[in-house]
């Protein structure tokens, strides 16, 4: 990590939602996804990353919508870099939030952001009133209530689809593969052996897998591992248990990943959560 970069993090205990504020040049990130939705606001510079096949430029007022899953990287193409602002939702507080206001909403639906990019300054200065009140951890009444005004914004960027299990979008062998991925993501599992589960040879999952979910095999595991570690992380386990519960060979292995896709170190984004009871463990990790 440069010298100007930085990343100042924190965590709601109430919702659980992570807010960061953060400021990168050059490199930021290689690609990687997240369990959570992203609300977040280009603050200065231009944000560049890759998400939905297609590549975006994010500027100064612009908001940018991810969804749980989906891949992204970062760059900043001019020399004086990005700063950006960042909420993350989790999924199941997000859905119970919203299902008051979607009458057509139930279990067999999913949220989905309408677009990655968006004009919007309404929702903006909500995502500005919201991380405020969290990250300057304001009292209790006044965070529900910028959430409340955040929630309302969102809403016209959002989304009920049905949930579709298998995909007919996508090959099903991939599927059945990302399946038992997320089912078995602590073991050391051997490309051959996932192919003889899913009734192929590797090459072709390892071709199917790729066109259907952006990564081979073996970097979707890897993400899979990182989200986990971030929850573990967050709820106060220590880097080096982390690391053997998820099938990491040691926690040094787990901090280089987790460096690459967060640019922080396990043992740092474990100190910055706020739910973290012991806030002194070092960042070094």
């Amino acid at each position: 990590m440069r010298e100007s970069d930085w990343i100042d993090l924190k965590q709601d205990a109430a919702s659980g939602i992570e807010t960061i504020h953060a400021h990168f040049e050059g490199h930021a990130y290689d690609p990687h996804w997240h369990d959570s939705y992203l609300v977040g606001i280009t603050e200065q510079g231009v944000q560049q990353f890759n998400c939905r096949r297609q590549r975006h430029d994010s500027t100064p007022g612009c908001v940018f919508l991810l969804e749980p899953g989906e891949l992204h990287d970062g760059n900043a193409p001019q020399a004086h870099g990005f700063t950006y602002r960042t909420l993350y939702l989790a999924p199941d507080w997000l859905e119970r939030e919203l299902r008051s206001l979607f009458e057509e909403a139930s279990n067999q639906r999913q949220l989905g952001f309408d677009r990655t990019l968006a004009a919007d300054r309404p929702l903006a200065s909500a995502i500005a009133y919201a991380f405020a009140s969290l990250h300057g951890e304001e009292i209790r009444m006044l965070r529900d209530t910028a959430l409340d005004a955040l929630l309302g914004q969102l809403t016209q960027h959002l989304h009920w689809r049905k949930r579709i299990d298998p995909d007919p979008r996508l090959p099903l062998v991939a599927q059945r593969a990302r399946e038992y991925l997320h089912g078995h993501l602590h073991e050391d599992i051997a490309l051959t052996d996932l192919a003889s589960i899913c009734g192929v040879d590797r090459h072709r999952l390892s071709r199917a897998f790729k066109a259907a979910f952006g990564l081979a095999p073996h970097a979707y595991l890897i993400q899979l591992r990182l989200a986990k570690a971030r929850r573990l992380l967050a709820s106060g386990a220590a880097a080096a248990t982390v690391a053997t519960a998820l099938g990491f060979a040691d926690q040094s292995h787990l901090g280089r990943w987790f460096r690459r896709a967060y640019r922080m170190t396990p043992a740092h984004y474990r100190t910055l959560c706020s739910i973290v009871p012991d806030r002194g463990s070092s960042s070094r990790t």
